[in-house]
């Protein structure tokens, strides 16, 4: 189960923040009660009970501190207990938190379905006033050359010069359209691996959420303290931790697929097809995320989608149904193996 080491510590989780802000206060209390009692602790240590007694909670300490099981017995109970604290206020049960993604999940897809239909909409646009610039293009080239022959120099030069603008226009729009062609690779991908994710999901949760109310049924918190204590891993923090893992992993991806549709409404809504100009922040954007590692949701996929779009010989035909995502039968989830203990 190597996934759970890379899920978060404790200490980087919500109830590890409670933890921390219960450990520093129980710190600095302990210190200013031991300083304010310091005389009274010295007086009781003068009889033999008195003595004997401190030297007995010295010594729980130390065992405490030294002894593996007993320290992990500890730190078990108190871990718990600041989860518990922690639940009263926000929500930490790794169940409900992959539901809330689940949501999150829809709403994000039905909004990237609505971006790929206006994309493909804008690149369709484009594409037209490209083959319509060629056009006037060769139309004007066709003017320029007959003025020549009829010696309207000055007729010749206006076309010519005409021609210049339509070409130079169409190198920046043809470099536009293959940036829009990047995106909508993307987009179009990363919806698809998006659904399939939300389908392993909700297979997860379905079927996690019966598996922990049996776990828990049947395994009692004293039954994980004595397995602890005994130096057994705990099945049922074992299986949170996996569920954890899971969660967490969505979560970054849900945010990775949040932040590239921002990009792409960016860039999108930079794009001024009827004057034929665009703003090169949205262009900036996207090229800084072409230039990013790798992408969690599209994996390997990213460079070849980059390739792709960059291929002259791969034309995007946009009148093509777009393919759909694997069905579920005969495809392993790609969650289960965070649950092999």
């Amino acid at each position: 189960m190597d996934r759970i080491t890379k899920s978060k510590s404790f200490w980087k989780r919500p109830e590890g923040k409670t933890g921390g802000v219960f450990l520093a206060a129980l710190l600095l209390g302990g210190g200013y009660a031991f300083v304010k009692f310091l005389p009274q602790i010295l007086l009781f240590a003068q009889n033999t009970l008195g003595l004997s007694l401190i030297i007995l909670a010295i010594g729980l300490i130390l065992y405490m501190v030294l002894d593996p099981k007993m320290r992990a017995l500890v730190s078990y109970m108190y871990k718990s207990a600041m989860r518990w604290i922690t639940s009263l206020f926000i929500k930490i049960d790794p169940i409900s938190v992959l539901k809330s993604y689940i949501d999150d999940l829809k709403s994000n897809l039905k909004k990237m379905n609505m971006q790929i239909g206006k994309l493909r909409k804008q690149m369709h646009q484009l594409k037209e006033l490209i083959f319509n610039n060629q056009k006037e293009l060769e139309k004007n080239l066709t003017l320029a050359s007959e003025a020549r022959a009829s010696k309207m120099k000055d007729a010749m030069i206006l076309k010519t010069r005409k021609a210049g603008r339509l070409k130079d226009s169409n190198i920046k729009l043809e470099e536009l359209y293959r940036k829009m062609e990047i995106l909508y690779r993307v987009l179009d991908k990363m919806e698809r691996n998006s659904k399939i994710m939300l389908e392993d999901i909700e297979d997860q949760v379905m079927i996690k959420e019966r598996e922990r109310k049996a776990m828990r049924a049947s395994h009692s918190a004293m039954k994980s303290a004595m397995n602890i204590i005994k130096g057994d891993k705990d099945k049922r923090e074992m299986f949170d931790m996996a569920l954890e893992a899971v969660a967490d992993d969505v979560s970054k991806k849900v945010g990775e697929m949040e932040r590239f549709m921002e990009i792409s409404d960016n860039f999108m809504s930079s794009i001024d097809l009827q004057n034929g100009v665009f703003e090169e922040e949205g262009l900036k954007l996207l090229e800084k995320w072409e230039r990013e590692g790798d992408s969690l949701i599209l994996g390997e996929d990213k460079e070849s989608l980059l390739l792709q779009a960059n291929d002259d010989s791969d034309i995007l035909d946009l009148d093509e149904p777009r393919a759909m995502p694997e069905k579920k039968s005969g495809r392993a989830n790609q969650y289960d193996d965070f649950f092999e203990i």
